[in-house]
């Protein structure tokens, strides 16, 4: 049986997986093109894991497909804390 009090990692090397931002930038430019709200949009599919949230033109739900939701979440909470830093800075 295996142990649940233990912390596994898992660990990806650089170049395995696609890059998060390119395919959230590529999503975003394609519900932009259709007319959607791509934060809206984007938000509903990290929600419910409905791909129908992700317009098909351009490849979009294809592509976002390609990376898990968690990711995505990690990736724009990462972008977000970059933001407050760099904003942070500034004002200092």
């Amino acid at each position: 049986m295996a142990e649940l009090g233990n912390t596994k990692f898992f660990v990806v090397r650089p170049g395995q997986q696609p890059n998060v931002r390119e395919i959230l930038e590529t999503v975003y430019r394609a519900l932009e093109e259709k007319g959607y709200d791509p934060v809206r949009q984007i938000a509903g599919y990290i929600m419910s894991g409905d791909p129908t949230y992700i317009t098909s033109h351009g490849g979009a739900r294809s592509v976002i497909g390609k990376v898990e939701r968690d990711e995505i979440v990690e990736e724009l909470l990462a972008s977000y804390i970059e933001t407050l830093r760099k904003d942070e800075e500034s004002k200092a």
